[in-house]
């Protein structure tokens, strides 16, 4: 064994640790040895324990550790602080910025076990006000972990939206008479986009090639047929199609579409398809309503676009209030009063649900029963203060390993509304989980099923659930189920919404917003909500401030 895996093996130990608050001194003799066994001038293999002994900065502790080593290809303490911590801590202290004594913070203190969290936590503003952070740390974690998040060759929609839409407008620029288009899983809004697709309508490829190849915003530009392909800075893949005119509206509708649906809607095409002159005349060759492009998805609208009968998709405008927020008395960065302004004088919203911490959440700064009281002391106040605009009580109450809700009844009913929500002991099997979600959305005071996965994307996978009978129990106990707007989250996932839809369970497009600015992901969650086919009738918060009032009168009361 090389000199340098034993320095790498005793330098993790020392930071594990570390982690686990050791004995400091025996933090620092076994630092040193990992230092001065990885600067040898002569490998550590074959020696005998009384050899390593002798050696400067070792001694016949480490001696052992390192003969145990050489033997086993590990150590035992090793593999006993190995254990007694998950994989995802290990992984943040591998993050440039953060050493140990700061993950210990970040895992013990905010409760965050993985690198998917933790940018999570830095999204909602949580780690400025923890020891030994500040906002600067907080956006240089933010850098280095969208840059690994991009290593995979994916990013989330959010992530790439401005440099996308500024790639096209670039080409405008380049080709102002061209026809000229985004397509692929940016025109299906997909929250995940692994690479830009534009169609472009030019008589002269080679001409649009020499331009494109010119300009800043791309790298690595290639030619390939009809096909440019290039890279953003960032290092999202592009694809440039040049076709003529004429096949213009023919690429752009095959390069929007995924492969299932584009072969269903031409498999209805009978006669020959002469070149068309719109989308909407391919789609009535099939005999097919048109369809917009973030139902391109699969087949699973084909069917009602046939009988004419497609879901009039809900839009940013339809929204009249915000639910699932967070001020200041939590974890949140505005208080209440700016909140409600920002909604109602920059939004042009009717209402604000506030749904701070509740008491489990320790790390966020979670409400005790008192401090409930205390802000609805504020909220009675601001209610009388603030004209045409009104603020509702609500809380995210945990939803506990058992399936019971952080508060007494006593307290839950004082709310107008709760939000019941997993944020501790994520690991469970489907069973278990499923059975803990069920138990919360049983509770006659629960409101809206927040987050229902828990999962975040590209970083954490989430907890398995059987969607059918979680949407079943909100089906038959009123409850409805948020989707998440948060970029990360976008949970419930579209491909679920439909089946709720069917079963009569209202969604509600919430922005789990920290921030004024993190409002704006409503955005976000209209784009999946379209995805998933939802109607501004179905939406919650898309209800007018008297809908939404007696609605959570009616659930409060038991109707």
């Amino acid at each position: 064994m090389e000199n340098k895996p034993i320095a790498r093996a005793l330098r993790l130990l020392s930071q594990l640790m570390e982690l686990h608050e050791v004995n400091p001194f025996k933090i620092k003799s076994i630092a040193n040895a990992a230092f001065k066994v990885d600067k040898l001038p002569f490998p550590l293999a074959g020696k005998t324990v009384s050899e390593l002994e002798k050696i400067d900065g070792i001694g016949k502790s480490l001696a052992a550790k390192i003969a145990e080593l050489l033997a086993t290809g590990t150590m035992t303490e090793l593999q006993e602080m190995l254990a007694q911590t998950p994989d995802g801590v290990i992984e943040m202290m591998g993050i440039k910025g953060i050493g140990p004594k700061k993950v210990a913070i970040i895992w013990k203190e905010l409760g965050i076990e993985n690198a998917g969290e933790l940018y999570y936590a830095c999204n909602e503003n949580r780690l400025i006000e923890a020891k030994g952070f500040g906002l600067k740390t907080q956006e240089e974690i933010i850098k280095v972990l969208e840059f690994r998040m991009a290593g995979n060759g994916k990013f989330l929609y959010a992530q790439v939206e401005n440099e996308v839409k500024a790639l096209m407008e670039e080409i405008r620029g380049i080709f102002p008479d061209a026809l000229k288009h985004i397509a692929g899983e940016f025109r299906r809004r997909s929250p995940i986009i692994s690479e830009v697709v534009i169609v472009v309508g030019s008589l002269n490829q080679e001409i649009a090639y020499q331009a494109l190849a010119e300009l800043d915003t791309l790298k690595n530009v290639t030619l390939s047929g009809t096909h440019i392909s290039a890279e953003l800075n960032n290092g999202l893949l592009v694809d440039i199609i040049c076709v003529d005119k004429a096949n213009y509206y023919y690429e752009l509708f095959i390069n929007t579409g995924d492969t299932e649906h584009v072969d269903a809607v031409l498999a209805r095409i009978n006669t020959p398809l002469e070149l068309p002159e719109t989308e909407e005349l391919i789609y009535q060759k099939a005999g097919l309503a048109w369809m917009p492009a973030e139902l391109r998805e699969g087949k699973s609208f084909i069917e009602k676009a046939a009988a004419d009968n497609l879901p009039t998709l809900i839009s940013y405008h339809d929204l009249k209030g915000t639910l699932h927020n967070h001020s200041t008395w939590s974890d949140g960065v505005n208080t209440l009063e700016e909140i409600a302004l920002y909604c109602r004088d920059e939004l042009k919203l009717e209402y604000l649900g506030i749904s701070d911490h509740s008491k489990s959440a320790f790390y966020a700064k979670g409400l005790s029963i008192e401090r409930v009281l205390q802000q609805h002391e504020e909220i009675d106040h601001l209610n009388k203060k603030l004209e045409g605009f009104r603020i509702f009580k609500g809380i995210e109450s945990d939803i506990l390993n058992d399936g019971s809700l952080d508060y007494p009844d006593e307290i839950l009913k004082r709310f107008d509304f709760i939000v019941a929500s997993i944020h501790a002991n994520l690991k469970m099997q489907e069973d278990k989980a499923t059975a803990r979600l069920i138990k919360a959305i049983e509770n006659r005071y629960t409101t809206i099923l927040g987050h229902p996965t828990g999962r975040l994307l590209l970083s954490r996978k989430g907890y398995d659930i059987d969607h059918k009978k979680v949407i079943d129990a909100c089906a038959a106990n009123k409850v409805v189920i948020e989707i998440n707007s948060n970029p990360l989250r976008l949970d419930l996932d579209w491909r679920w919404h439909q089946y709720a839809l069917n079963k009569g369970v209202m969604l509600s497009i919430n922005p789990d917003a920290h921030r004024n600015a993190g409002f704006h992901d409503m955005y976000y969650g209209i784009n999946v909500a379209r995805k998933g086919g939802l109607t501004k009738d179905m939406c919650l918060n898309a209800l007018s401030i008297t809908e939404i009032t007696e609605v959570f009168k009616k659930k409060r009361e038991g109707r």
